[in-house]
């Protein structure tokens, strides 16, 4: 195929800029990432953390793995060469979302080490904050509501991170959260770690969660 038209493509400006919206809305948007494997938290964690940024006033979106591959990333298999087209193609929508000022709350299990490096280089390291949620296998295989640490056990699901498929561990995550503690303890050290590194300006209180 011919890519000469690439060299047609030219990047356009605008005239309102990513600056001038968090100066106006009072925040500086970012990407928080969580990873872990399936069934450890990341979809309930990051549906708590947006409701409570939402009640803040600060404009929020989740890209949950699962929701993306059911249309965005349809068209991806599950080998590596697709998982990392998969998280790619999230990068980049995250990264026009930060553009529009959104807090972007990123769920999926971005199992290696090069995607989530590939994540923080197209974002920008200080746009990016890998969070890391850490329950044992065991605890993730007994929650299991879709069944399908099952049926990679039976090996009617290949490729399934954790089982058939590897999941390398984050060596120096953003923030580490212990998946065999209460949610609320885990969102409190969550909300913490955001306001000790000024991305959000309210610090934990109980009341965050009357939503």
């Amino acid at each position: 195929m011919n890519n000469n038209f690439k060299k047609n493509i030219i990047f356009q400006k605008y005239d309102i800029t990513r600056t001038k919206r968090e100066r106006q809305n009072g925040y500086k948007s970012k990407v928080i990432w969580f990873t872990g494997l399936s069934e450890s938290g990341k979809s309930t964690i990051s549906n708590i953390l947006e409701k409570i940024l939402f009640k803040n006033n600060i404009y929020t979106y989740v890209l949950d793995g699962d929701n993306i591959r059911s249309k965005l990333c349809s068209d991806l298999t599950f080998c590596s060469v697709d998982r990392n087209k998969n998280i790619r193609r999230i990068s980049e929508v995250a990264k026009l979302m930060l553009d529009a000022n959104i807090m972007v709350l990123v769920s999926v299990i971005s199992p290696y080490k090069k995607q989530r490096l590939m994540a923080s280089h197209i974002l920008g390291k200080d746009n990016f904050l890998e969070v890391f949620i850490d329950p044992p296998l065991n605890i993730c295989e007994k929650r299991d509501p879709k069944g399908l640490y099952k049926k990679s056990h039976a090996n009617e699901i290949l490729n399934f991170t954790g089982i058939n498929s590897l999941y390398e561990i984050p060596e120096q995550p953003d923030i580490y959260l212990d998946g065999t503690i209460p949610i609320k303890e885990n969102i409190k050290k969550l909300i913490q770690k955001l306001y000790e590194n000024n991305i959000v300006f309210f610090p934990y209180t109980h009341k965050l969660f009357e939503y």
